[in-house]
């Protein structure tokens, strides 16, 4: 018969079995609910102004105000819509001057190889090709999509971010982030809850 041990108080079974203990879930940040738009955008401006650089806003809508709060930079999407479409229309212009100066030299009606206005339609069309589909992923990629799941979908109270409640979330990778601070730091810009969202 095989004696029954009771583990003495305070004993980590995991630690005996060379496991270790369990470790603790990583923290994503932390998320502030608001009832409007004006508190979301009044917090921001005070985020920024606190020196929070981590940080972002979530609503049902788009607020002008929280943005501006934020200081967003210009967008990147002309630079890169205006690359992709020069970049198609070049090459649209050189394709149909080559096929028809070298690959297929066809002397039409007496028409120079590079008859430049026939190139017109072809050009413009893959310029506008070019920097749609620049726009399409070039989009996805500065979003950093596609992304399936995101950590503040752990918050049950995120849910209403689409609907009626507007978030504010400071990242647990802001340089200046302190648990303890900032959440004190939420808590004096009166929300309706401050809650710690895990990774």
């Amino acid at each position: 018969m095989t004696p029954t041990v009771t583990p003495a108080p305070g004993h980590d079974t995991h630690a005996a079995h060379g496991h270790g203990p369990a470790p603790e879930p990583t923290v994503f940040g932390l998320l502030a609910e608001f009832e409007t738009a004006d508190g979301m955008s009044e917090a921001a401006r005070r985020v920024q102004a606190a020196g929070y650089t981590r940080y972002d806003c979530f609503s049902p809508y788009p607020v002008a105000d929280a943005a501006d709060a934020m200081n967003f930079p210009k967008s990147e999407m002309g630079a890169v819509m205006f690359t992709g479409g020069l970049t198609g229309a070049c090459t649209g212009f050189f394709m149909q001057y080559y096929l028809n100066a070298y690959g297929y030299a066809l002397n039409v009606g007496g028409r120079p190889y590079l008859s430049w206005p026939s190139f017109i339609p072809i050009t413009f069309e893959m310029m506008v090709l070019t920097a749609a589909l620049t726009g399409l992923f070039g989009l996805m990629a500065l979003c950093g999509l596609p992304r399936y799941h995101h950590p503040l979908f752990n918050s049950k109270a995120f849910d209403r971010a689409t609907r009626d409640r507007f978030f504010l979330c400071i990242e647990a990778i802001d340089p200046k982030y302190d648990a303890a601070a900032t959440r004190a730091f939420l808590n004096d810009l009166h929300p309706v809850q401050v809650e710690e969202v895990p990774e």
